[in-house]
């Protein structure tokens, strides 16, 4: 079984980002970037699917600039066998990634495809789910377990309610929470081993896509209201009247 898993580029997750000073997006010059956190939980379980022999490789893909190579390099060194960047610049809108990763999927055939549920640099969780719809793919989101048997994916997802398990046929695209795994530390030997392994490089245009439109505009940026301190009051008296009078939250 071949496993496509997609990567993204984002900001260190330790990192504190700053908006810029003319609210037109988040400033990134000489920040940290990282792996996203839900892909590198998705790289994890295809890697551990093919330590327990299920899966025969796995394919790490990420859409974007030159600079991602960086991040599918850690991607190689986490245990992924081959890898593939299509590189298509900064800013792509989800519905264009899902495209992509769509014509990735047609050119590699894998039995199934992993992916964070959401990216933390703009929380849309919209890739998977349109990935799916786009391959007309059963999908299984917000997975906290996943089992591989025959042709079949048994996942257990996280709810409102609480967990619900379900079963999927394969081919299928499944997106990873934050408890299905905790991903492994990147050794130094294993950093090596990846600068020998394949890095393809590929454009839009040579997979089949011409055009990528711009659904959604971005009008502005700000930082979260900053929190007021916390004050104490006399009595229950003084803590209502505040809440009613001031909070105007009863």
């Amino acid at each position: 079984m071949r496993v496509l898993v997609a990567v993204k580029r984002v900001a260190d997750a330790n990192v504190k980002v700053r908006v810029k000073t003319d609210g037109s997006g988040v400033d990134l010059a000489n920040v940290k970037m990282s792996m996203n956190p839900f892909d590198e939980i998705a790289l994890e379980q295809a890697v551990r699917l093919k330590e327990a022999d299920i899966a025969d490789e796995v394919i790490a893909v990420s859409c974007g600039p030159t600079a991602c190579q960086e991040t599918l390099r850690t991607a190689l060194a986490m245990g992924a066998d081959r890898s593939l960047l299509i590189e298509s610049g900064d800013g792509i809108q989800p519905l264009v990634v899902a495209k992509l990763l769509k014509l990735a999927v047609e050119r590699e055939k894998p039995q199934l495809v992993l992916l964070g549920k959401q990216a933390i640099d703009d929380d849309s969780n919209q890739v998977g789910q349109m990935l799916a719809a786009l391959l007309d793919w059963p999908q299984a989101t917000f997975a906290s377990s996943v089992q591989i048997a025959d042709d079949t994916a048994t996942v257990t997802r996280e709810v409102d309610g609480g967990l619900e398990t379900v079963e999927v046929a394969l081919p299928a695209v499944v997106t990873a929470d934050l408890r299905l795994n905790e991903p492994r530390y990147v050794t130094l030997p294993n950093i090596m081993k990846a600068k020998k392994k394949p890095l393809e490089t590929v454009t839009p245009a040579s997979l089949g896509l011409s055009e990528m439109k711009i659904h959604v505009r971005t009008l502005s940026v700000r930082e979260p209201q900053a929190r007021s301190a916390g004050v104490r009051v006399a009595d229950v008296a003084e803590l209502l009247d505040r809440l009613r009078n001031e909070a105007k939250v009863i």
